[in-house]
This record gives structure tokens, sequence and C-alpha cells, in this order.
């Protein structure tokens, strides 16, 4: 693919060399402080040398030590576009954004939960780090976010996209608000595009998936058929589209420098912030929560595409679960103890039509009994939804 530069290689063959040089210099530097103009034999005592040598070797090592990475350094490693020149639109939103930059620490820390694990998804995929902010673009990193055109999720998807990709979509789950499923599909989509119709430019498969890869095909031809390159900035497009690559730009610009930028970004760890726990039978947030000692407003943030509250290994297949209580959580579910009954695996799933109190009547159990056990406030369900039941309601199903 060739939006595989080669930046990261020169990275390293800059930093080898710089490394090379200094220890060269060091040793030039260390020789000839130690070596009088006679030579060796010219020198101090032996003791003396040893001391200069240990002196330089502690130096070295001290020269070695670097600041532990957080999710931004590790980011800025991965960037990909920063050398650059920038155009006009590029600088136009650097000046937009760093005029709000309480903006940008908001958005920022929304990022918290997301930010180091999208980060590991764009590193396995050797693609510009840059592209790890088009949540910041597209939806301030609000895994919730709906437009008013239908789009929805992290990353925007319209339903139809969404249903191309393979993000389910029903009464119980919307696989758009799942940030892993999403997330995947996102970079599917544009390494997709990117090959499929423009050479690898990944700038071009960036328009597409703001403004469709028809709308971006016939202005790339329209482009070069009056003899212009038919690259991004060549384009005459949506406004939108125009404005949406340099948006992406100018946000990578400045967390490339926020000093510069007097921007303060929240401190975010540089490992996932969530642990992925996988699903072998239904599993209410609710019981999640108690099983893994959290509350259960934490879970629902970090699996918002379970809308109906319940995680099914045939919808989501993993629950996501703060990092640190991926254990007691994996150890709770194992536990006999906390096995479900035999028959309840599937739970009940809601059916068009179906309402609380008919539920509650073919099951027998009260319909105060199905919203304790599923933290429903009211009496309004989904087609698709799973439904925990009390155990007692298995001598009617």
């Amino acid at each position: 693919m060739t939006y595989h530069t080669t930046r990261r290689s020169l990275l390293g063959l800059a930093s080898a060399a710089a490394l090379l040089g200094s220890l060269m210099a060091a040793g030039t530097y260390s020789q000839a402080a130690t070596l009088p103009p006679g030579g060796a034999e010219a020198g101090g005592t032996a003791s003396e040398q040893m001391s200069s040598r240990h002196s330089f070797g502690q130096h070295f090592w001290d020269a070695l030590a670097l600041e532990p990475r957080d999710a931004w350094s590790r980011l800025r490693a991965s960037f990909q576009w920063q050398d650059e020149p920038h155009d006009e639109r590029v600088q136009h939103w650097i000046d937009h954004y760093r005029a709000s930059p309480h903006n940008i620490v908001e958005i920022t820390e929304r990022a918290r939960p997301w930010l180091a694990w999208i980060t590991e998804q764009i590193e396995s995929r050797d693609l510009p780090g840059e592209i790890a902010l088009i949540p910041f673009v597209e939806s301030s990193f609000d895994p919730m976010a709906r437009s008013h055109r239908g789009a929805a999720g992290l990353w925007q998807f319209m339903p139809g996209t969404g249903d191309a990709l393979g993000l389910r979509r029903n009464g119980a789950y919307d696989g758009r608000l799942d940030v892993v499923a999403s997330t995947r599909a996102a970079l599917d989509y544009l390494e997709l595009q990117a090959d499929q119709w423009y050479e690898g430019d990944l700038e071009l498969s960036l328009a597409a998936y703001n403004a469709g890869a028809g709308t971006v095909n016939r202005a790339r031809r329209a482009a070069q058929s009056r003899g212009e390159s038919g690259d991004y900035w060549s384009l005459q497009l949506p406004s939108e589209t125009m404005h949406y690559v340099p948006k992406l730009k100018a946000i990578a610009a400045i967390i490339d420098n926020p000093d510069e930028y007097q921007v303060a970004l929240p401190e975010i760890e540089d490992a996932p912030a969530f642990a992925k726990i996988p699903l072998e039978r239904p599993l209410e947030l609710g019981e999640a929560a108690r099983l893994a000692g959290v509350s259960r407003s934490e879970l629902a943030e970090l699996n918002p595409g379970l809308i109906g509250g319940t995680a099914h290994p045939n919808q989501s297949r993993v629950l996501l679960v703060p990092a640190e209580r991926a254990d007691t959580l994996m150890a709770r579910l194992e536990s006999p103890a906390t096995a479900p009954a035999t028959g309840t695996a599937e739970g009940y799933v809601v059916r068009s039509g179906d309402s609380l109190s008919a539920i509650a009547s073919r099951q027998g159990v009260s319909v105060e009994e199905i919203r304790r056990h599923n933290d429903l406030n009211g009496d309004v369900i989904h087609a698709g939804q799973v439904l925990e039941l009390p155990q007692r309601s298995l001598a009617y199903r």
C-alpha cells in the first residue's frame, strides 16, 4: 500500500545515527580529556583513568534516560504527515482550534477511555497516527453522538454504511455505537477505499469517507480533465469535505506540539483503559457491574452499543470492562457460584408486538420483577432486546 511512508524508518535511522554520533563524539572527547599530549604513557594513574571511564559511562546512561511514554507521545510517534507544509485551509483550522483551547481539552478528555486502544489499532496497520483523531472531527470523541442525518457513534457511520460493513443493529444493540466494532470497521473502510479507488492515497479515502466515493471520483476526474493532479488538494468538493482533511491535520498539528499552541492536554496512560471479556452467555450490565465491582454506569459508558442493557454473545461478542477489574470479573464469571441456572442462557428475546405485561403473563412473573432484573425505568422495550427473567419463570417456557 502506498500510504506506508518511510517516516518511521527514517526516524529510526536518524535516531541510530544520532546515537552513534553521540557515542563517537563522547569517545573522542573522553580520549582528548584523559590522554595528555604525550599519549597514554604520560597520562594519570590507573585509578584516575578508571574514574574517567566510569564518569563517561554514567553520562552515557543518563543521556539515554527516557521520560515515561503516555498515550499522546505514543500517538505522536505514529504521526506521518507532520513534516508536510500546511495548506492555507489547515492553517485556518489551526487558528480556529487554538482560539478555543478549552474545547480541545474537553474533547481530548472525552478520548481518555479510547485513545490508547485506537492508537494500537492504527499502529498494527501501519496507518498514519493522524487517523486516530478522526473521532475528534466526526463526533468530538462522543461514542453516543448522533447526527441529524442519522449517522451515529464515534466514527459517525450512516445506517446503510454500517450495515454494509457488518455493524449489526437491532433494538438491543447498535454496532455503530460499539467502539471496538466500529473502529475496526472504520479502519477497514479507509484501507479498502484507499486500495480500491485511490492507489493507496489516504487523503482521498478520507474525503470519500466523508462525502462518498462517487462524489470524490467525479471530482477527481474533473480535476484531471483540467490538467490537475487529481490529489485531494486539487479537487472541488462539497464545502464540508473541502475542510475535512484540513480539520484532521490541524488538530494533529496542535497535538503534535501542544506547547506551541498553549494547549494543556489531559494525561492519558499509554495502556488501553479497558479489557475485552469474551461472552459465553447473555450478561446484563447490572449483573456484570456487581461481579466486577464497578458501577453499572461505568460499564454502560464503556459499552454504548448495548442499548438494551444486556451483552449477548450473538451481538456484541465481548464486554468491555475497566482493565484493572477484568481478572475479577473473569474469575467470578467462571465460578460455579455465579453460573446461571440451566436453561437461562438465552434469556428472552423481545418479539415485535411484545409488551412487558404480555411477557410477564406468559412467563409467570410480575412486570416489576422484569423491570428490576433488567434495570428498566419504564415499560419501553424493543424488538430484539434480550431480557433476563427470574429463574422461577423457567417452568413457563
